[in-house]
């Protein structure tokens, strides 16, 4: 509860710094802002809270996801330093709606009642519409967020239609009392066994929206592609991460395995199979290597979906210590990946994987934090994302899933394809004129791209660092 007071009380007062001629001082503040609240947010580990009447929930669940969200967002800023120098006008605005999103990434992680949930992803999803557009004089950003709000105000409704269903099936809003409903059911329930099934398929659907799961994942590569790169990647890292948080705790608090296994288990299953295919088929297909980003987070939804197949009926357990070590390893590989074709686009005005030719010759770092966050991303070993997969492909074979394992790892064997194709053209392709020049790097980008590689490394090597702590 810290976080969330903090994050909102700095967040308006973030905006005042906006009246300055000068933006420079705006870029350490939000560091400053964001490592004292990732400080306050431990403090509460070890303890359960609950506030507004039971409605919201601080336990190790909680912190341990809103660390994932504010460490993300803490590597993330340093990249957005260009605007800065450019003298953005608006960049106060745009750091207070970061801060804003990161409220209703919280309230995801730690609500307790399904008007919560609907809170935490309006707000989190408001903040993104309004920054998905933030390049007002470029058209792709303004298709990327008409797109967004669109499809994103569709899909809010049909989850808020699915929340009605099951509160007049079940009668409360309070995931623990959804469960106890169905469990216990009362005299006249099985009438209302309909109404409670379709409305559990209609929340699904909204949440595989909001993490860019198959068959509700066709806005992510436009809105990603006209996104810009700052905010696309906070999109693709902090959204998903608090998104699949929120689902799991949707999924063990209010329709444990034991009641609602042969409704929701065979529709999560089908969505799980259809993102992995779609995901890593999708993105060998891009010349984009942004376009193949998204697909790519799309392809790692799939990933996390398996956990969701395999969880063992606890918000603690494999599944949820899975979920939390794929997250970081996830989002640091995704931020230094971001972070790079953002530095490469605004200096050489490519965003294709032949932008990126020569790198290796005319900046050595970038092309070295690039290729361990590829790495990483395809799972290889010696890197985060290695273990990533392997802590949710373990808990899926404990409870018996070896199918849809054998299946992703065919599909993770497919992904090897397109995330070395910019090693490729970093270190095997000869520079043009257009990529001859060296990336200008900014001593504090290169400081926060090593210590993500550093930290990709160390998840590889130390995954025990993170692992089981939930």
């Amino acid at each position: 509860m810290n976080s969330i007071i903090l994050l909102s009380v700095l967040g308006l007062g973030n905006l005042f710094l906006g009246f300055r001629r000068s933006n420079r001082l705006l870029l350490p503040v939000m560091m400053l802002i964001l490592g004292l609240v990732l400080t306050v947010n431990f403090i509460d580990w070890g303890t359960t809270e609950s506030y507004f009447n039971g409605m919201l929930t601080i336990d190790d669940f909680s912190v341990a996801f809103t660390g994932i969200v504010l460490l993300t967002a803490l590597v993330l800023i340093p990249f957005s330093q260009k605007y800065v120098l450019d003298g953005e006008t608006n960049l106060a605005e745009y750091y207070s709606l970061l801060l804003f999103s990161l409220v209703g990434a919280i309230m995801l992680v730690s609500y307790n009642h399904l008007l919560m949930l609907f809170l935490g992803i309006e707000t989190l999803s408001i903040a993104m519409y309004v920054l998905a557009g933030s390049d007002k004089r470029n058209l792709r950003s303004n298709e990327a967020a008409l797109k967004y709000f669109l499809m994103g105000a569709f899909f809010t409704g049909i989850l808020l239609f699915g929340v009605a269903l099951v509160y007049g099936a079940t009668g409360t809003f309070v995931l623990s009392n959804i469960s106890f409903a169905v469990q216990n059911p009362a005299p006249g329930f099985e009438s209302l066994k309909p109404m409670l099934y379709i409305g559990m398929l209609l929340m699904f659907i909204g949440m595989g929206f909001k993490v860019s799961a198959a068959p509700f994942h066709f806005w992510t590569p436009d809105v990603y592609e006209g996104t810009p790169t700052f905010f696309a990647a906070f999109m693709s890292t902090i959204v998903k991460t608090a998104g699949f948080a929120a689902f799991l705790k949707l999924l063990v608090q209010a329709f444990p395995a034991a009641n609602a296994q042969g409704i929701w288990l065979p529709t999560l299953t089908a969505m799980c199979v259809l993102t992995l295919l779609i995901g890593n088929v999708g993105a060998v297909a891009q010349t984009s290597i942004k376009r193949m980003l998204a697909y790519s987070s799309v392809s790692h939804a799939g990933y996390l979906l398996i956990a969701l197949v395999a969880f063992n009926g606890q918000l603690v357990g494999a599944s949820a210590n899975g979920i939390l070590f794929y997250s970081l390893a996830y989002s640091v590989a995704t931020v230094a990946a971001f972070g790079v074709v953002k530095l490469v686009a605004d200096a050489r005005q490519r965003e294709d994987y032949n932008g990126l030719n020569g790198l290796a010759k005319t900046n050595p770092l970038l092309a070295f934090s690039l290729t361990v966050s590829m790495l990483s991303l395809a799972g290889i070993p010696l890197t985060g994302g290695f273990f990533g997969k392997f802590f949710v492909f373990s808990a899926a074979v404990e409870n018996g899933y070896i199918g849809l394992v054998v299946f992703a790892v065919v599909m993770s064997m497919v992904s090897i394809y397109y995330y070395l194709r910019p090693i490729i053209a970093m270190y095997m392709r000869d520079t043009d004129v257009t990529t001859s020049e060296a990336v200008p790097v900014t001593t504090f980008q290169a400081g926060a791209l090593l210590l993500l590689a550093a930290l990709t490394v160390l998840l590889g090597v130390l995954p025990g660092l993170v692992a089981g702590v939930l």
